[in-house]
């Protein structure tokens, strides 16, 4: 009976923070199915656009930690192009990024107080290391044109986007109404 109990409590006795509960698992679902809707409405022009899709896998980052952020992104990239219709072939590398991206949200505002400083990390981290360089990584590879090309509109793309995102999420974050139902549902009680 003991040996069973390892896989959902730690050393220490306490229960671990990756079980959320039924409650939590429905929240996740429901979140997932927003950022299914939210990639498909957006702002769009020639060089940039905009979606809130970020803003329930930064939630879920938020509540429930870097293990099920990244899951349920991940989760949501797959059921994006089987569901709605992904274009051309899926591409492994667009998940591995969006894995990372609900990864980041994690670690970086999971269990802590969610400072502006602490959003704009996490932001740059996702801006520098996952859009601009794995993401324009998968597109030279399934495109073949040259970086000089691909890579300009991405900058510009995601320096609108990063100030669009920290202030979505600054929003969200310190919305007085949304912060008793983060406490109320996160595994990251104190």
């Amino acid at each position: 009976m003991h040996n069973q109990n390892k896989t959902i409590y730690g050393k220490n006795g306490k229960q671990s923070n990756w079980k959320i509960g039924t409650i939590g698992l429905a929240i996740v679902g429901v979140l997932i199915a927003m950022n299914l809707v939210l990639s498909r409405v957006g702002i769009t022009t020639p060089v940039i656009r905009v979606t809130f899709a970020f803003l329930p896998i930064a939630l879920i980052g938020i509540l429930f930690g870097p293990f099920v952020a990244g899951i349920s992104a991940a989760l949501a990239d797959l059921l994006a192009f089987v569901l709605l219709g992904g274009a051309g072939t899926l591409f492994p590398g667009f998940t591995l990024s969006a894995l990372l991206t609900g990864v980041a949200y994690g670690l970086f505002l999971h269990r802590k107080d969610i400072r502006l400083r602490n959003i704009i990390a996490v932001e740059v981290v996702i801006a520098l290391f996952i859009h601009i360089v794995l993401n324009t990584t998968w597109v030279f590879i399934l495109t073949g044109n040259p970086l000089a090309v691909i890579l300009p509109p991405r900058l510009i793309q995601n320096a609108v986007t990063l100030v669009v995102r920290v202030l979505a999420i600054w929003f969200l974050t310190n919305n007085k109404q949304l912060r008793a139902v983060y406490r109320k549902y996160s595994t990251a009680k104190k």
